[in-house]
């Protein structure tokens, strides 16, 4: 008996603090997630907008190399579109590049902002336990 009177059983963690801490949890997941979520629609949006361009050049080049001129005109106009059709292609890649990296960044910032709360949470629960 003596034993069990001295045995001492850790004390109970605020059950309210850690369901409100979970509840933050889920709710900064749920942000990181719908950052995401709106990135990915605003690269599809961007990649659809690029892809209309591309066709209407394309169109365009087109009807601009149906004309009478020379074979050596129309060489050059066509080395010409190439360089500046790469030229776009390289510039909308980064584009997509900046804009998922952007959204991957922001995502990643509201998962480490709350991870960093809750490192201080359980800082001041454990704080709380010992004092």
């Amino acid at each position: 008996m003596r034993m069990l009177s001295e045995f001492r059983l850790p004390a109970m963690p605020d059950m309210s603090g850690l369901a409100e801490a979970q509840r933050r949890n889920l709710e900064a997941l749920s942000n990181a997630n719908r950052v995401a979520l709106e990135g990915a629609q605003a690269v599809g949006r961007r990649h659809m907008e690029i892809l209309q361009a591309s066709m209407a050049e394309m169109t365009d080049a087109i009807r601009a190399m149906s004309g009478t001129e020379s074979p050596q005109v129309r060489a050059a106009k066509q080395a010409e579109m190439l360089k500046s059709a790469y030229e776009r292609a390289v510039a909308n890649m980064k584009e997509v590049a900046d804009l998922i990296q952007n959204s991957n960044s922001e995502a990643l910032g509201v998962l480490n902002k709350r991870f960093t709360e809750a490192m201080d949470e359980v800082k001041t629960l454990v704080a709380q336990q010992k004092g």
